[in-house]
């Protein structure tokens, strides 16, 4: 963690050897590119540093503020959405990624901040992100027919950005008690009328014999991620997943040069609780499997947590947003794979002029029959 490059490495490697202007990351290649004249400069790496490794969690947590280091760049805090962007030291204005409102900047430098332990680079570059957008307009049925024509123009505007992740690897002991259900059949008489005459007959009645049982289970979990970033709604960074972990590559800044990050806004404390509520499915999946029988019934359980381990990466998304007759809509598209998630609005025209189709339909139905 504390192997950042060093700001005048880092601003160095940054600067084009051709005209001396700044590089830039290229989306999907391991390269910095100059803008002016074309040059690239492949981004380097050590290679003692290519596997992808947790860390522990509690030493992660008694030495945070150790591995947090002072640089030049500054966390903005959005006043609308509370999203915290940091922005290198040369901009002075600039307006938020995620609702478009101005950011107010703080003239101070000199910040500290937490660097990363990994980043997934991003692998779509904008004109792709634009067309992942353009398809996934034509699927939206029932959105305003002038809303393709607002969103392509702000298609343009998305923004690249690194949004903060928490990873965590846990081994859990659960014990358990409750109750397992085995099914038993006894055979039933019963009668019968037909054609005013009356029979005896018999079935199988299936019963549940109900047992005390107790027990532990053991679960490994690997790589629970939680979003460190509350600038997007839940669902929408629930549904950006999967995410292309074997990408993953050592934390470099070089990485970011071209795009915003964020800082976390969720702290790892919170992350950790966040991860455990992940876990109570497949633990109780397990325990019901342990129970065995026809039907179980889980009382009380107790969960260890045990070997925990943690990673803080950087995940790449484009954003863009929109105003749509005053109400501020988000696209994001995962830099990674293309998956495209958004809100948009509805056209109630469309949707009334649809229903009203429908009964005309059922009319005709009815009336033929």
């Amino acid at each position: 963690m504390n192997n950042t490059i060093q700001p005048s490495v880092l601003n160095l490697s940054l600067k084009c050897n051709g005209c001396g202007a700044l590089l830039y990351f290229t989306p999907g290649s391991k390269n910095l590119k100059c803008d002016h004249c074309g040059q690239s400069n492949a981004i380097e790496t050590n290679q003692s540093y290519t596997t992808i490794k947790s860390f522990d969690y509690e030493l992660f947590i008694d030495r945070i503020n150790q591995h947090k280091i002072t640089d030049d760049k500054k966390v903005v805090n959005c006043s609308n959405c509370g999203s915290q962007t940091v922005l290198s030291s040369f901009t002075s204005s600039d307006k938020c990624s995620f609702c478009t409102a101005p950011l107010v900047l703080s003239p101070q430098a000199g910040q500290q901040y937490l660097p990363p332990h990994y980043i997934l680079p991003f692998e779509i570059n904008q004109q792709q992100a634009i067309l992942y957008f353009q398809k996934w307009l034509k699927g939206l049925w029932w959105a305003p027919n002038d809303l393709a024509k607002k969103v392509s123009a702000s298609a343009s505007n998305l923004q690249g950005i690194y949004l903060p992740h928490w990873t965590y690897d846990t081994d859990t002991i659960t014990g358990y008690d409750g109750r397992r259900g085995d099914y038993y059949y006894t055979t039933e008489e019963y009668t019968v009328t037909e054609n005013n005459k009356t029979e005896t007959r018999t079935r199988q009645v299936r019963h549940t014999r109900w047992s005390a049982v107790s027990g532990k289970v053991d679960c490994k979990f690997r790589d629970l991620i939680v979003s460190a970033s509350n600038s997007l709604p839940t669902e929408t960074l629930k549904d950006l997943a999967p995410w292309n972990f074997k990408l993953l590559v050592k934390f470099d800044e070089r990485y970011m040069s071209g795009f915003r990050s964020e800082t976390y806004q969720t702290d790892p404390q919170q992350g950790l609780l966040m991860a455990f509520k992940q876990t109570q499915d497949k633990i109780r999946s397990e325990i019901e499997h342990d129970i065995g029988g026809d039907e179980q019934e889980v009382g009380n359980t107790t969960t260890e947590y045990l070997n925990k381990a943690i990673k803080y990466i950087m995940l790449p998304v484009w954003v863009s947003a929109y105003d749509y007759h005053n109400k501020i809509y988000q696209f994001t598209v995962n830099a990674s794979t293309g998956e495209v998630i958004g809100k948009r609005p509805l056209s109630w025209i469309k949707i009334v002029l649809f229903v009203f189709m429908i009964l005309i339909l059922i009319t005709i139905v009815v009336a033929c029959i």
